[in-house]
């Protein structure tokens, strides 16, 4: 947690004080501060704008304008009174998140994707609220970009604020249970708001189950809205209840299939949607791809403070979505095939999608340690990813990072932020060898980190959760051994390509050739005598971008950039083949400059 939302979260813990309508509300009169840009004021001029696309209606006091799980909220400003955000209205667990006064508006990411809302607004004082509908909110942003800049900037600042509180979705499992991670996994990629109710350490999680009638061997479950309760969910079942786009029906062939939304897919989803391309965009768990496990991304253009990288895929998704792409998730992707002159995209579930082009964004998934036993302690010690959900976990605990290159390095500097104490283990004598120059200098400086040169793990030890590792300087073989209490594993990735089969032209590493590389020996003039373009595969209409791609470059901006890129080669490739959407390719002053929120 920032110190900004840290000191957020106290000042709710601080001002909760009193019962209004049957909902825990701060002192009378009293507005939630704005500690960190969640709150803003929307100006009189603004108000005035607004007003003549909504309808201006008076409250009473313990009304609610809406309720956690209703889809397509309208957007409210509040003009007079006040009005509280309520996590788990009219339940045990009942509270208040915060208090807007006259000039605020409600709602959160929610508002403006059309999914169920994870909190109820409840008046608090009668006054007046601006009722605005969200499409027409969408067409005045585009008329009025600071607008839509303000509302998109708070809205995302609320989605992390609430992550953090643990609002919305309940999680009820055993730490050491592995479905209940994939669930907490699942929920924390895709930024759902959401508590885990641990059944070996919270006390009243027993009460909890018996009053919803679960027995200890059905979790974990997945609360919802006080009431609905998911047995042992997949993450299907999970996405379907809280209105994560699910695949559409088919309707006709796509022009563009991009399969992965990491920042090479949601790049090209982004390109392709506003040059009129119809895009779908499939993704197996969760927008971001391995970029969104990254607490922080410090080099990326255009954010001198750095951005995480969950929130860069928020921005893109909301961006993407903007300009008409259609994403699902999860929806994993499983066969490559031809039919009637167009690429089929097969998914596990059986599902096929159609497409003019495709482009292949799957990246890479972490590679895990040889050691013995290590199996026994992943999802529950050990972890391939530094989100905020690893670091509650190891909170005030001794932990042990494996890894010399910058996702090691930005999650040390993360975690040193919750544990007691971070052992960077590193197999090289130079930790500037493959990191990132400004994260060795800050990692050197920082208080309560140690970093081992030389060290690798041999052993993991423990008895249901992981004590510590056993580790080796593999200069002289001598052994030690290191207290930890979790363990993070950042050494490299492997290619998602193996659902590729044969359909397109493999390094020897698994990775996709692409250009010259993918042409097949003994055909120079390409397949069928057209060598493929750049970025293309040894299937035309095929392309690969981002980390599954042989020779890329590992890196966040390098995805981005070959995403977009691809959307020019895909609209080469439809020119060629006559497609639907075969035009010039527009250029960046014809694109559409929409700031809708």
């Amino acid at each position: 947690m920032s110190t900004a939302q840290a000191a957020l979260a106290t000042t709710f813990a601080a001002t909760i004080s009193t019962e209004v309508g049957g909902a825990t509300v701060t002192a009378a009169g009293a507005e939630t501060p704005d500690l960190w840009g969640a709150f803003p004021r929307l100006s009189d001029g603004q108000i005035a704008a607004l007003s003549v696309d909504g309808e201006r209606r008076p409250t009473r006091a313990g009304e609610v304008l809406y309720r956690v799980g209703d889809e397509n909220c309208d957007f409210f400003v509040v003009l007079a009174g006040l009005v509280a955000i309520v996590d788990a209205h009219g339940g045990p667990d009942e509270r208040v998140v915060a208090v807007h006064g006259p000039g605020r508006f409600l709602g959160e990411l929610t508002t403006i994707t059309g999914q169920p809302a994870f909190l109820s607004a409840v008046v608090h004082e009668p006054g007046e609220v601006l009722v605005v509908p969200v499409d027409r909110l969408r067409r005045r942003a585009l008329d009025d970009p600071a607008l839509g800049d303000l509302i998109l900037r708070a809205y995302l600042a609320r989605r992390s604020l609430l992550i953090e509180l643990g609002t919305g979705l309940r999680i009820v499992g055993s730490r050491f249970s592995p479905d209940s991670r994939r669930l907490r996994e699942f929920a924390a990629r895709n930024r759902l708001p959401h508590r885990f109710v641990d059944v070996e350490r919270d006390p009243d999680a027993e009460t909890l189950l018996q009053s919803l009638g679960v027995a200890p061997e059905e979790t974990p479950v997945v609360i919802w809205r006080g009431r609905e309760v998911l047995r042992h969910p997949s993450n299907a079942e999970l996405a379907r209840m809280i209105g994560l786009p699910a695949l559409r029906p088919a309707q006709g062939v796509c022009d563009m299939v991009v399969v992965g939304a990491g920042p090479a897919g949601l790049a090209a989803a982004v390109y392709g949607a506003s040059e009129g391309l119809a895009t779908l965009v499939l993704d197996a768990e969760a927008a971001g791809g391995q970029a969104a496990t990254s607490s922080r991304i410090e080099n990326y253009l255009g954010f001198p403070l750095g951005i995480s990288g969950a929130e860069l895929a928020e921005r893109a998704v909301i961006q993407a979505e903007k300009f008409g792409a259609m994403l699902s998730v999860p929806a994993r992707a499983a066969a490559l095939e031809e039919h009637e002159g167009h690429h089929v995209v097969r998914l596990e579930d059986g599902e096929a999608v159609a497409g003019r082009t495709v482009v292949v964004a799957t990246g890479a998934r972490y590679r895990r340690l040889r050691v013995p036993g290590l199996e026994r302690f992943e999802g529950a010690s050990v972890y391939y990813a530094a989100t905020v959900v690893e670091a509650q976990m190891c909170a005030n605990d001794p932990i042990a990072i494996v890894g010399g290159g910058n996702s090691a390095g930005q999650a040390t500097v993360f975690l040193s932020r919750y544990a007691r104490v971070v052992r960077l283990l590193v197999r090289s004598d130079d930790l500037g060898r493959s990191m990132s120059r400004y994260l060795v200098e800050r990692i050197r400086r920082l208080p309560g980190v140690e970093v081992h040169d030389n060290t690798e793990v041999r052993e993991v030890v423990g008895d249901g959760a992981l004590e510590a590792v056993v580790v080796e300087d593999n200069r002289t073989g001598a052994r030690s051994t290191l207290e930890a209490r979790a363990l993070f594993v950042f050494i490299g990735a492997d290619p998602n390509a193996r659902w590729l089969g044969d359909a397109v032209r493999l390094d020897e590493k698994g990775f996709v050739l692409t250009g010259a590389d993918a042409i097949p020996p003994g055909q120079p003039g390409g397949v069928d005598g057209r060598r493929p373009r750049p970025l293309e595969t040894s299937l035309p209409g095929v392309f690969a971008v981002g980390d599954v791609r042989s020779g890329s470059i590992k890196r966040v901006a390098s995805a981005a950039g070959e995403g977009s890129m691809a959307v020019r080669l895909c609209h080469e490739h439809l020119e060629e083949v006559g497609g639907a959407a075969g035009r010039e390719a527009p250029n960046d002053a014809d694109r559409r400059e929409a700031a809708a929120p």
